[in-house]
């Protein structure tokens, strides 16, 4: 079987070749990917830097294991994995520097170990070169340290398509059924519906291998059973839970968002309404460039006869995509993540053809110096919109914390309930709970929000030129950073009227 563990990466069977030559020539690989793990894992120290605040999102995820602030509203599309991700750290501290370290180390060794699975199928120059590619994207530096589930969607459909290669190929292999399990697994816990369109291609050929079938469903069942248990505890019932999701979202359906994923590229992390020009074409090539160097690469491995641990993981990835360009309208670069992953196998291994190819020494070397010449060119492009989308995020976050610091001044301290503009985000920053009569956060009625404002410290936020509920009109008004907080005449501690 040449797309089976006996393969090299050229093509040519194995058969017959020493277990202990294998395994060496495994072992060779090894430092490879250490070297591009670790590198990915001091990039984002370096570049995206620990001392970023949390995201609109993350305060989301993490409140809801922080023990310094009251969880937010849990949303009908979020699902609770990346909660369990962070408690080892939120549970306990309150340190953003620590969380951010957590989790580039973390996001690092989960990204070699994935790496690994890979080993049987395709040579340790290939994998390396993808988990650079993959690893070197502004989008997944930016969110490998991030409170964010979509990086970790696209290890584990790493881990479940190389797990499934690994296992069609060798059913002794117990490594590779544990890694298709917890692979399918980890995808569910974090995005259950990303999941489901990551596996399709793998389920179709799965029909005839019960036991291939039994495993990836036992992985997805495992990871979304939380998620289905909640839908069914606070949403009413699973068709409820997924109506709210899709509503959410802007309602499920035929979307081109190609054109607003396209702009998102330019360093836009939510791309909603998604107006404006363009980025530059060169901020984009790359993305045109990359199903074509895709196709490649399946052109080269079904000449080599051995087209499966190519295909499959281009597969996988036209599907992980499709929800996210068509059916959705709006976009957001993180979305797109675990596609990038499984496009960046393919992708390597048609630019390692490229370089290593029989066509001459000229025809090589000319080839070379394009692939270097085109990679580091990317390299750079790259690094330019991470500095950008750092440096904007960095600023909105500090906005928030100074609104907060203000917020305290004028007496919003614990326990205190916030309401309106940027409330979700401001409250993390305070310490204070939050609450929303509208929107995709709705929780509560103006009643229980007017009850709430004799009963603790309340405010709620408007934008300068805004206007408050009409509940808050008669409030205290005051400047909070950049924002005008109205306060509630009821209880508040320090500056401030009582």
């Amino acid at each position: 079987m040449t797309e089976g563990s006996n393969a090299t990466t050229t093509g040519v069977p194995r058969i017959g070749l020493p277990a202990r030559a294998v395994r060496l020539r495994r072992a060779r690989g090894e430092p490879r990917l250490a070297a591009v793990a670790a590198a990915f894992t001091l990039a984002q120290l370096v570049l995206v830097r620990p001392g970023l605040g949390l995201g609109w999102d993350e305060t989301v995820y993490v409140g809801q294991v922080s023990g310094h602030v009251p969880a937010a509203y849990f949303s009908a599309p979020r699902s609770r994995g990346i909660s369990l991700l962070v408690a080892p750290i939120a549970s306990w501290s309150d340190s953003t520097f620590l969380l951010r370290v957590y989790l580039a180390v973390l996001s690092g060794l989960a990204l070699y170990l994935t790496l690994r699975v890979w080993r049987g199928h395709l040579g340790p120059g290939v994998l390396a070169l993808a988990g650079a590619l993959f690893a070197s994207l502004w989008v997944t530096l930016f969110y490998g340290s991030e409170a964010m589930p979509n990086y970790w969607v696209a290890i584990g459909a790493l881990a479940c398509v190389g797990g499934f290669l690994r296992a069609r190929a060798n059913a002794r292999d117990r490594a590779a059924w544990w890694g298709l399990f917890a692979g399918a697994a980890l995808m569910a816990l974090m995005r259950p519906m990303d999941a489901v369109y990551v596996v399709l291609p793998l389920l179709a050929l799965s029909v005839r291998r019960p036991r291939l079938l039994t495993v990836l469903a036992a992985g997805l069942v495992a990871g979304a059973g939380e998620w289905v248990i909640e839908a069914y505890t606070s949403y009413g019932g699973l068709a409820r839970r997924l109506s709210a999701a899709s509503a959410i979202q802007g309602g499920l359906g035929w979307h081109l968002a190609v054109v607003d994923q396209l702009h998102s590229l330019g360093g836009r992390t939510l791309c909603r309404p998604c107006t404006g020009a363009a980025p530059n074409p060169a901020v984009t090539l790359w993305w045109f460039a990359l199903p074509l160097l895709a196709v490649l690469g399946a052109v080269v491995a079904v000449r080599a006869r051995r087209a499966l641990p190519v295909l499959l993981p281009l597969a996988c990835a036209v599907t992980a995509a499709v929800p996210y360009l068509f059916l959705i309208g709006y976009a957001a670069p993180r979305f797109l993540l675990p596609a990038y992953a499984l496009l960046a196998l393919p992708v390597a291994h048609g630019l390692v053809h490229l370089v290593t190819a029989p066509i001459g020494r000229m025809a090589r070397t000319v080839a070379l110096s394009l692939v270097v010449l085109g990679v580091a060119g990317h390299l750079a492009v790259q690094y330019v919109i991470l500095e950008h989308t750092v440096h904007s995020s960095a600023a909105s976050r500090a906005e928030w914390a100074r609104t907060a610091a203000a917020l305290r001044t004028l007496g919003v301290r614990r326990p205190c309930l916030l309401s309106g503009y940027d409330a979700v985000p401001i409250a993390f920053y305070t310490g204070c709970g939050s609450a929303q009569t509208k929107g995709h956060d709705a929780s509560t009625t103006v009643a229980e929000l007017k009850r709430a404002a004799h009963r603790t410290s309340f405010a709620v936020l408007a934008p300068p030129k805004g206007h408050p509920p009409a509940y808050a009109r008669t409030w205290t008004a005051e400047r909070a950073g950049g924002l005008r907080a109205y306060l509630a005449p009821g209880p508040r501690q320090g500056g401030g009227a009582p």
